[in-house]
């Protein structure tokens, strides 16, 4: 599905938007939920990725028998991939086999079997040595010493420190190099520690110790803050806007556990004032031009790559330069988004060079129009390109494809006023 997309009365609206659960925190707490079936949710990311999470674990999701082994199919879903290579390890007298798109098939998964087998793990690829799909027979883990490389995905991180507590001795884990995407790691740890289990992460050692009873977690319940990394488009949208437009957003909260709250000191560089509601929700308001702010020559994104995409766009849609750093993780994810970024930025006029871990924007002062941004199957680059709309008419490629993270977006842009066409 191809839509054309158009500012229409955007400009001069007051709108609210209801945003669901953070899928980082949702499929966290959904395998913590697995460990631990006391724990009540609510506000769970309506995300693809999170209702295949939701069915994996319930053993339902497109699941046939071969080889006296259960089949699970994943599909694009990274996180889930990464979760549930640790869950299922840990799983006495099972055996699985976890596979997915072709695209999933070409995500490295090596760096977290190694590690869960350090442990005491046995997984093996039933294809390409490093991918998806592998084989995981479950069984007891007694060892509790492991190290990886810091600079590698903070999932396959954050996976191993979520089974940790039912690991009779814990974990200790050390970390090799300079740490990557930071929130994320203090997410999980947060997570841990509400439900009652004892962590430290000190220089690059985390332990998470073994619980000696666990009963915090009876009953307990968690309501999932909304996902900032679907705020930032429209961080994007309110930067590219004329001075007053305003929208609100639910359901927010001061001193957020996730990386991507970095928006709200960022996009203050882009005329964009935030102001929490009760700690309910947020509005975002166009506050001053652009023009008035400090050209951004450089932003280090190390702790919340996810926002690089729509942070590039917004500074090509406001004609300013850009230097984004820290952004090494994104050759892996759903397509190799730094090479996506600039093949489309080009597309619409825009002087772009990227490195290993870098993107550089140059100065443009034309966008060109009706251009047809190509997604790669990745649902960040549909909804990072989409507030370009108010510059200039633009197509989105394969649209569906915001259902990973965000279904209702096209729709929510529709109530705030953008003209939406299916071609």
């Amino acid at each position: 599905m191809n839509l054309k997309i158009e500012k229409s009365k955007v400009e001069s609206q007051k709108s609210k938007v209801e945003i669901t659960g953070s899928k980082s925190e949702t499929n966290r707490l959904l395998l913590l939920q697995a460990l631990y079936p006391n724990l009540t949710l609510e506000n769970i990311s309506n995300s693809d990725d999170s209702e295949v999470m939701v069915k994996a674990l319930s053993t339902i999701c497109h699941i046939e028998r071969s080889r006296d082994a259960t089949i699970i199919n994943i599909d694009h879903a990274g996180t889930t991939m990464r979760f549930l290579t640790a869950y299922f390890a840990i799983q006495p007298n099972s055996e699985v086999v976890l596979t997915g798109s072709s695209r999933m098939k070409e995500r490295p998964i090596k760096i977290l079997v190694d590690a869960l087998k350090q442990l005491g793990a046995e997984i093996s690829y039933e294809e390409n040595d490093g991918f998806p799909p592998i084989r995981i027979t479950g069984k007891k883990l007694l060892r509790n010493k492991v190290s990886l490389a810091a600079k590698v995905s903070s999932q396959y991180i954050s996976a191993l420190l979520l089974i940790a507590p039912k690991l009779e001795n814990g974990i200790e884990l050390t970390l090799l190099g300079k740490i990557t995407s930071v929130p994320y790691i203090k997410m999980t740890l947060s997570l841990l520690n509400k439900i009652g289990v004892e962590t430290s992460f000190i220089e690059n050692k985390i332990s998470v110790k073994p619980p000696v009873s666990l009963n915090a977690v009876d009953g307990q319940q968690f309501i999932i803050e909304s996902d900032w990394s679907s705020a930032s488009y429209f961080y994007s949208i309110i930067a590219l806007s004329p001075v007053g437009t305003q929208i609100t957003l639910s359901s927010y909260k001061q001193n957020s556990i996730q990386g991507d709250a970095a928006l709200i000191e960022i996009y203050k560089n882009f005329g964009v004032k935030t102001i929490f509601n009760d700690n309910k929700s947020i509005t975002i308001s166009k506050s001053t031009s652009h023009k008035s702010q400090l050209t951004i020559h450089h932003l280090e994104l190390n702790n919340s790559p996810d926002i690089a995409q729509t942070i590039a766009v917004t500074c090509f849609g406001l004609g300013i330069e850009c230097h984004l750093t820290g952004l090494h993780t994104l050759k892996i994810k759903e397509t190799n988004r730094l090479q996506a970024l600039k093949n489309e930025l080009e597309k619409l006029g825009a002087t772009v060079s990227i490195s290993d871990d870098s993107l550089t924007l140059g100065f443009s002062t034309k966008i060109n129009s009706n251009i047809k941004i190509k997604t790669y199957q990745d649902h960040r680059m549909a909804m990072a390109f989409a507030p370009l709309a108010l510059k200039t008419p633009i197509i989105i490629e394969d649209a569906e494809v915001v259902s990973k993270s965000y279904p209702t977006f096209w729709e929510d842009l529709k109530v705030i006023g953008f003209a939406i066409k299916t071609l």
